[in-house]
C-alpha cells in the first residue's frame, strides 16, 4: 500500500481495491498466461462490468492478500472472482466480467479453446 492510497479517514480508498484486483487479474491473464505460452489475452480483452463488496476497512500498512479464481467461462466472456484479505480477515469480494476483444476489428470475439484450456484449472 502507498500513502496516496488512503482516504480522508486513513483507510485504503475504495477505488484502490479495484486497482489491487486489476493487478491480480493482470498477473494471471498476462504474466502467467505468457509463461504458459499464451499471449492472446494481451492482444485484447476489455472489462464490461465490475462488482465490489466492501466488508471492512483496511488501514495503511496492513498486509493484504488477494485470492482469485475464474467463476465462469462462456462463449464470449469470462468472470474473474476475487477475495481480498486483511491479514486473515476477509475485507472485500469482487467480480469482473472480461470480454475477449479483437482490437483490429474493433469488436468482441469468442473465447478461444487454448484460452479456455489455460483458465480451466482456475475454475472454482
Amino acid at each position: 500500500m502507498r500513502w496516496s492510497d488512503l482516504d480522508a479517514y486513513g483507510h485504503v480508498n475504495n477505488a484502490r481495491f479495484l486497482t489491487l484486483y486489476e493487478e491480480a487479474r493482470v498477473a494471471l491473464m498476462f504474466t502467467a498466461a505468457r509463461a504458459a505460452g499464451l499471449e492472446s489475452f494481451e492482444n485484447g480483452i476489455v472489462i464490461s462490468r465490475h462488482e465490489i463488496d466492501y466488508l471492512r476497512p483496511i488501514d495503511y500498512g496492513d498486509p493484504v492478500r488477494i485470492e482469485l479464481w475464474i467463476e465462469e467461462i462462456k462463449a464470449s466472456r469470462l468472470i474473474v472472482a476475487y477475495e481480498l484479505f486483511d491479514g486473515e480477515e476477509l475485507a472485500s469480494r469482487g467480480r469482473t466480467v472480461c470480454v475477449p476483444y479483437d482490437l483490429e476489428a474493433g469488436r468482441p470475439r469468442r473465447v478461444r479453446d487454448v484460452e479456455r484450456e489455460f483458465l480451466s484449472p482456475y475454475l472454482g
